[in-house]
C-alpha cells in the first residue's frame, strides 16, 4: 500500500510558522520569545495563533532588548529547553552580538561538552521591501565568521520548515535568516508532516554545462531569472542554492564548477568581506585548474542599505547576473 504525503501551498512566511507549531506540538521543550511574538504574532506574523494555541509558558513577549532576549535564550537552552528567539531585523541583533559571539558559541568549548546552547535565532533580512534604515541589511557574513554557530538561509517555503526543523533540533546555536522579500511573493507544496533538511546541505535548482551561478536566499530567484534569460543565448547554467551558509557545501561548490569552469556568485551582502570571497576561496582550494575564466560576483555595493529611491540600484538584478554570466563564457 503507497502512503501519500499530505500537502498544502504555503508561502515562507507560513511554512515558518508551520515548522514552529510542528515543533511546539511534539516537544514541551521548544519555546518561543522576542519582541511582540504573543498576543500580535510577531511583526509579520509568523507566530501567528501560536500563543493562543500553546499558551503565554511556551510563546511569550519580551522587553524591545535584543542582548536581553539572547542572553536569556542562552540560559534556557543550557538549561533543558530548545528557545526559538525572534530578532524582528537581522540590522537588530548588533546589540546582540556580544552575547552570541562570546557565549552562545563558546558554551560547547568552554564547558568541555558539558553544556551546549540548542538555541535558534530567527531573523527577517534582505531588501527589496523599502523599510527604513538597519531594517534591510544583509551581513551574513559577521555570523559565518564566528565558529560555533551554524547560519542557514531558505529561499523556499519546503526548504524553510526542514530546514528550521532541523535547526531547531541541532544541538547547536543556529542563526536562520529569513529573505524579507520571500515571506508572501512565493508559494510551494509542503508536507503537512515532520520532516527535515539536512544543514549543510547545498543544493542543484537547475543543471547545465557552461556556467556555475551560486545564490542563496531572495537572490537564488534573481539568478533564476538571469539563467532563463542566458538559455535563450545558448547558454546553460547550474543554479547552486547554498541553503546554509557555515558550514558551506563545499563538494557541490567544487563539482559543479569542476563541470562548467566558469562561475557567478550572487549575493545582495556588500562585496568586501561577503561571503563570495570565502567561495572564490574555496574555488581557488578545489578548482583552480578546472577554470575558463576568472570568477564573477554580482553583489550590492560597500555601503549602507540606501533610502527607499535607491534601494533597487543596490540590489543585484537579473540584468547584472546576466551580464555576469556573458563576461565568465565568453571570456
Amino acid at each position: 500500500m503507497i502512503t501519500m504525503t499530505k500537502t498544502k501551498q504555503l508561502t515562507l512566511i507560513q511554512a515558518i510558522t508551520d515548522g514552529m507549531r510542528t515543533m511546539l506540538q511534539e516537544k514541551e521543550e521548544v519555546v518561543i520569545l522576542g519582541e511582540d511574538v504573543g498576543k500580535n504574532g510577531g511583526v509579520f506574523r509568523a507566530t501567528e495563533g501560536l500563543q493562543e494555541e500553546f499558551g503565554e509558558k511556551r510563546v511569550f513577549d519580551t522587553p524591545l532588548s535584543e542582548a536581553g532576549i539572547i542572553g536569556s535564550s542562552i540560559g534556557m537552552a543550557m538549561n533543558g529547553l530548545l528557545p526559538i528567539a525572534e530578532i524582528q531585523f537581522l540590522g537588530f541583533i548588533y546589540p546582540a552580538y556580544e552575547q552570541i559571539m562570546t557565549q552562545a558559541t563558546r558554551m560547547r568549548y568552554r564547558t568541555k561538552g558539558v553544556f551546549t546552547v540548542p538555541l535558534v535565532i530567527r531573523a527577517p533580512y534582505g531588501a527589496g521591501v523599502r523599510a527604513p534604515e538597519i531594517h534591510s541589511d544583509s551581513m551574513e557574513a559577521l555570523f559565518t565568521h564566528m565558529p560555533g554557530i551554524k547560519v542557514v538561509c531558505p529561499s523556499n517555503p519546503y526548504d524553510a520548515k526542514g530546514l528550521l526543523i532541523a535547526a531547531i533540533q541541532d544541538p547547536d546555536p543556529v542563526l536562520f535568516m529569513e529573505p524579507l522579500r520571500l515571506y508572501r511573493s512565493v508559494r510551494d507544496e509542503v508536507p503537512e508532516e515532520k520532516y527535515e533538511i539536512e544543514i549543510g546541505s547545498g543544493k542543484y535548482l537547475r543543471e547545465g554545462e557552461d556556467v556555475t551561478v551560486i545564490a542563496w536566499g531572495a537572490m537564488v530567484n534573481v539568478a533564476i531569472k538571469a539563467a532563463e534569460q542566458a538559455e535563450e543565448k545558448g547558454i546553460t547554467c547550474d543554479i547552486i542554492d547554498l541553503r546554509t551558509l557555515y558550514p558551506i557545501d563545499k563538494d557541490i561548490i567544487a563539482e559543479s564548477v569542476q563541470k562548467t569552469g566558469c562561475c557567478v556568485i550572487v549575493h545582495e551582502a556588500p562585496a568586501t568581506g561577503g561571503l563570495g570571497n570565502d567561495i572564490i576561496s574555496i574555488l581557488n582550494d578545489t578548482s583552480f585548474l578546472y577554470m575558463k575564466s576568472p570568477i564573477e560576483r554580482v553583489t550590492g555595493a560597500d555601503v549602507h542599505v540606501p533610502f527607499w529611491a535607491l534601494e533597487e540600484h543596490n540590489i543585484p538584478t537579473p540584468k547584472r547576473v546576466l551580464e555576469a554570466i556573458h563576461k565568465v563564457t565568453n571570456f
